[in-house]
């Protein structure tokens, strides 16, 4: 029967209840013995209440016949060890002279049994005092001045709701649950422990330390567990670990239910596991994890545990070896030792406790009549005995009990003034026959000393110590034996990167394995991917997927992509930010080494006719056909076909410049020598003396006509220059992955404007030429400058839209090749049948050859 239930029943007997019939229930029902299990007398008394018993009684409960009494059995060693330390502390105060020096300290030690029933009966024993008169009354006031305990929160709630009224302060050695914070519910309660608020934090900033983001949880169905979990979750999903499970037990619950939570664990896929237990339910729980066979596990274990030396036995060895958890940390107590190695039966021969103790212990019996079993003769060695009574090797919740003790001292001594009597100091306290606990309580909260040990102790507002604990981890030493080894610390005092570090000692890890174990729901994203929450899964359950084009991420289990700048684009793997690749035509590549080849071809073939034209420029042929133009207009078309070289290259500030005006400029020399050309011969043969092939005064005005239709175009050139001229553009808009480096116009006006002027020449040009085409065959060159001029136009005209939808260098190709093929143009259809004749037909080469038709027209 659940705890509750007798609470329940408490309340339900006390209706209708009233007076010496109360007492007589309440004594009945809480089964009270007469005397505390440890006392002593003296001027001030200072009550403990310790789990010194692990199993309660769970007798029927019935509405008709008055409860039977609890029964407390089976001896806690560690809990009887935080008993002994409360009795050194109070003897080591007493033989002092410099703290309470003429005021005698004694104590009143009651069992809680790790339960709140017996909690409460203790809390009652303490306030009340327990002997019975003839009328079977609690009754003959006992009060305490300050309570130490107890060892587990739920029992320290019940004492403190019932001491509170009487504002009894008490001091809890080892009540970790946040919950006894509130100062406001909890006033009169101060501990020597720090708060699970810390504790909790430490363990989720420990698994996230070892990267275990998919954890198992079980606690104590208590207040102890339940709110130590609460704040480890609420603080796991902030360091983005996932709880895969979260089960509850109590020490009262039965077999099945704690079987079905080893089952749990077992089928659960974390390899990590967060015990929040009470002693009492971590016992039950590791013997249904031996039957069940539960190994493999990394456990990680709150402080309540961590260090409990009964538990670190080959028995459970293989479920427990490698555990961390973090503890309060350890020191010596000069003297404690020896003390209770002196504990005896003999000192009290009637304390059934005392007996009971040294019978567990050496595991006798002082009864003789028990068969089968020795008997004790109370000389028995403690010094002979390794259990955790006499273990003081891991001091540190007796260290605990031992603080809060000096607490009371201090503070009492502080309320009776020691040590000082109207301004003069001597060695005696002024006693108070009206001492009252309330007035502990507020000295209590002034208390601010340092032990032998060299420890400070004090309490914040909230009562609650400096948090600062060691991370333990259970090893083996070379006997075999589980020893507990510091291999980190956490200190909530100091800022939040530093509070938790880690030594340089190697960690012993679950199952004796070398390796740290893996605990994750998903595997790790590798640079290149990012998380993808699975729907109706927590966030540590993940899929990975690989970061977009122009998106990285740079380390594993990345949650986002980030993008990269605007000059870089992500790798292969998406796990890095590499510059873009800078695209240019270049001469490096197929297509422009093409175009370099064909435009150096074409200058190259200009020169060769330019070389003919030279050697012939005497003959009939050349001289008709305006010597000076030709060589002027093979000189412009040299140019042409090299200018195209200045878009085959890295943009600069220079080439972008001279690239468009080069080409507009010896365009424009170009076709206005064959402008000037074909004015030439429309003149010839229009004027009055055909014999004369070119008037004499039409050279000035040719030179003058090429030299002005030239200028302007160097004009504007020049004002295009000068007010926006052409610059290098990184273009990153048109492709993503890359920068077409490419040259900006500056002002499309300027470029259209050149591009407009050299087509006005050329239309121009093919009128003339073609009104001039009926002119006579053997020295109608109109005809084919029409038809050159007919390519010319055709070619810039489709130019025109293939430059516009032309993306990145394909552009720079497109003007490239409408450069050299309008060049090539020009240079085959007006040069090409000159050089026919020349090379292969010289015959025709004759003034009377180009003058025949003439002649035979005119007759």
């Amino acid at each position: 029967m659940s705890d509750c239930v007798y609470i329940m029943l408490l309340f339900v007997l006390f209706v209708g209840v009233s007076g010496a019939e109360k007492d007589t229930v309440l004594c009945e029902m809480l089964g009270s013995p007469e005397f505390p299990l440890l006392s002593r007398e003296g001027d001030i008394i200072i009550g403990g209440a310790f789990s010194i018993h692990s199993q309660i009684s769970n007798p029927p409960v019935s509405f008709r016949d008055t409860p039977e009494p609890l029964i407390c059995s089976r001896i806690n060693f560690r809990e009887f060890r935080f008993a002994q330390t409360m009795i050194f502390a109070i003897q080591e105060i007493n033989n002092s002279s410099s703290l309470l020096p003429n005021i005698s300290v004694g104590y009143k030690i009651f069992d809680s049994c790790g339960s709140t029933l017996p909690s409460t009966r203790a809390v009652m024993g303490l306030m009340n005092g327990q002997e019975r008169t003839l009328g079977k009354s609690c009754s003959r006031q006992s009060s305490v001045h300050a309570i130490i305990g107890a060892s587990e929160s739920s029992s320290t709630i019940v004492m403190l709701q019932i001491s509170g009224i009487f504002q009894i302060p008490v001091i809890s050695h080892f009540a970790t649950c946040a919950c006894l914070s509130n100062i406001k519910e909890y006033p009169y309660f101060f501990r020597t422990i720090p708060s699970d608020h810390y504790q909790s934090r430490a363990l989720a900033k420990l698994v996230k330390h070892f990267g275990w983001t998919w954890v198992g949880a079980v606690r104590s169905d208590n207040d102890y567990g339940n709110n130590g979990m609460a704040t480890f979750i609420a603080a796991a999903n902030q360091e983005g670990v996932c709880i895969e499970y979260s089960e509850a037990i109590s020490r009262t619950d039965p077999s099945e239910h704690v079987a079905r939570v080893v089952s749990v664990i077992q089928s659960g896929s974390a390899r990590v596991l967060v015990a929040f237990l009470a002693q009492g339910e971590m016992d039950i729980l590791l013997e249904e994890a031996l039957r069940q066979n539960l190994t493999g596990l990394q456990w990680v274990g709150s402080e309540s545990w961590i260090t409990a030396g009964h538990l670190a036995t080959k028995r459970y060895s293989g479920i427990l070896t490698g555990s961390l958890g973090f503890t309060i940390r350890k020191t010596k107590i000069t003297g404690l030792q020896e003390f209770l190695w002196r504990v005896n039966p003999s000192q009290d021969p009637h304390n059934d406790l005392l007996r009971e103790f040294w019978e567990a212990t050496f595991g006798c019996s002082f009864q003789s009549s028990l068969p089968g079993q020795m008997q004790c003769s109370g000389s028995e060695r403690l010094q002979d005995i390794d259990n955790p009574f006499t273990d003081v090797s891991e001091l540190r919740i007796s260290n605990n009990v031992y603080k809060a003790v000096y607490a009371v001292a201090h503070s009492m001594h502080s309320m009776l003034k020691c040590g000082q009597r109207g301004g003069v100091w001597n060695q005696s306290c002024i006693w108070k026959d009206d001492l009252e606990p309330k007035q502990v309580v507020k000295h209590l909260q002034d208390v601010n000393f340092t032990l032998q040990s060299g420890e400070r102790v004090y309490f914040d507002e909230n009562g609650d110590p400096a948090a600062a604990y060691e991370l333990v981890n259970w090893q083996r030493n070379r006997a075999g034996d589980t020893v507990f080894v510091t291999v980190g610390s956490y200190d909530a005092s100091l800022p939040t990167g530093k509070q938790f570090t880690m030594n340089r000692i190697n960690i012993t890890w679950a199952a004796e394995s070398q390796k740290r174990p893996q605990s994750i729901c998903s595997e790790r994203c590798l640079p290149g991917f990012r998380q993808a929450v699975i729907k109706g899964k927590p966030i540590c359950c993940f899929s990975c997927i690989a970061c977009a084009a122009g998106e990285i991420s740079n380390s594993s289990n990345s949650a986002e992509c980030s993008r990269c700048p605007l000059e870089y684009w992500s790798n292969e793997d998406h796990s890095q930010c590499v510059p873009k690749v800078i695209e240019f035509l270049s001469y490096g590549e197929t297509m422009g080494a093409l175009l370099t080849a064909f435009s150096v071809f074409g200058a190259s073939l200009t020169l060769v006719v330019s070389g003919v034209f030279f050697r012939f420029r005497h003959t009939p042929l050349v001289r008709a056909s305006n010597s000076e133009l030709s060589f002027l207009l093979l000189f412009s078309l040299t140019l042409c076909f090299l200018c195209s070289l200045t878009f085959i290259c890295r943009p600069s500030e220079w080439s972008c410049m001279l690239r468009h005006t080069a080409f507009g400029i010896t365009f424009a020399l170009c076709i206005s020598c064959i402008l000037a050309k074909t004015i030439a011969v429309v003149m010839a043969f229009k004027a009055r003396r055909p014999a004369n092939t070119v008037p004499q005064c039409s050279v000035p005005l040719q030179r003058t006509s090429v030299f002005s239709c030239t200028f302007l175009q160097v004009l504007v050139c020049v004002l295009w220059l000068t007010l926006a001229p052409p610059f290098p553009y990184k273009n990153t808009a048109l492709a993503t992955e890359r920068i077409i480096l490419e040259c900006d116009l500056g002002s499309p006006v300027g470029f259209w404007a050149v591009l407009g002027y050299i087509g006005l020449l050329a239309v121009l040009c093919f009128v003339l030429a073609f009104l001039a085409r009926k002119l006579p065959d053997n020295f109608n060159e109109a005809k084919f400058i029409t038809f050159s001029m007919l390519i010319f136009c055709a070619v810039w005209l489709t130019f025109i839209p293939a430059y516009v939808s032309s993306p990145g260098k394909f552009t720079v190709a497109v003007e490239i090749f409408a450069i050299l093929a309008s060049s090539f143009g020009l240079l085959f259809c007006i040069f090409a049948p000159k050089c026919y004749i020349l090379l292969l037909k010289p015959e025709q080469n004759t003034k009377k050859d180009m003058m025949g038709r003439s002649q035979s027209k005119s007759l």
